[in-house]
């Protein structure tokens, strides 16, 4: 490791994906405001926009792109290295999240969930280790959940597709660590962000303070996730691969 910081991002591009708002976002600023140069993904490029304004330093760029494509991430992939130039890391924070009953379970939307929060994961680590596109060593942070470590009511399909984000980062761990990319996932508890704020709009006051007594130290900010997603992306890391960071305020220590 060398005599300088090792949480200095200055001189490395990252891909933040699912930068419009939220986590994604707040990741992006934080690498931003540490030195990186970092290139900002979402589908919808006006908001995309915002957020690669709202970055400090210079350097930084916006590639939209739908990853419901899957299949195209490999490509895309080389396409932004080419341009942006080969990344150093990746934090894939792009995600979907459903309460959805049993009762109300159907084929659709657990496919739906399993595709946007693992499949996604995959195709994007296949294509960081392509030729080109990592500059070596690198980093993959994916975006699970306490939902995939803890059991909740509602959460059947959402939960699922999170304790598989924390087996395909163990996994993938083993199998990119002799590519020289470490892979790791962040498991957040309840965050304050605008998808979580349009769900406490729809609960009683009763049930928000349920929520958030679940949670010794409240509920979390995206600021907070960000700052776990820089240290895993940071040489301050080189040594950790293959773990799932739990971010929740204490709500797994009940």
């Amino acid at each position: 490791m060398s005599s300088s910081s090792p949480f200095d991002l200055a001189g490395r591009r990252y891909l933040v994906t699912g930068a419009s708002s939220g986590i994604g976002q707040a990741v992006a600023r934080l690498l931003a405001r540490l030195g990186a140069a970092v290139c900002v993904s979402g589908r919808d490029a006006a908001r995309l926009a915002s957020t690669l304004a709202s970055l400090d330093g210079a350097g930084h760029e916006a590639s939209a792109f739908d990853l419901d494509q899957a299949d195209g991430i490999p490509a895309w992939l080389k396409e932004v290295a080419a341009g942006f130039g080969p990344l150093h890391g990746a934090a894939h924070c792009a995600g979907v999240h459903e309460l959805r009953p049993l009762r109300a379970a159907d084929a659709a939307s657990a496919g739906r969930l399993l595709h946007t929060n693992v499949t996604t994961g995959v195709l994007l680590a296949r294509g960081l280790r392509q030729k080109g596109v990592a500059e070596r060593p690198a980093s993959l942070v994916l975006m699970s959940s306490v939902a995939g470590l803890a059991g909740q009511p509602g959460l059947a399909a959402y939960s699922a597709s999170k304790g598989a984000v924390n087996a395909l980062a163990r996994s993938l761990a083993l199998e990119l660590a002799g590519e020289n990319i470490r892979v790791n996932a962040l498991a957040p508890g309840l965050v304050r962000t605008p998808l979580a704020e349009r769900m406490f709009q729809g609960l009683t006051g009763e049930q928000q303070a349920a929520i958030e007594k679940m949670h010794p130290l409240g509920l979390g900010l995206p600021e907070d996730v960000a700052a776990a997603a820089a240290f895993l992306l940071s040489p301050a890391a080189r040594w950790i691969t293959g773990t799932v960071l739990v971010i929740d305020g204490g709500y797994c220590a009940h």
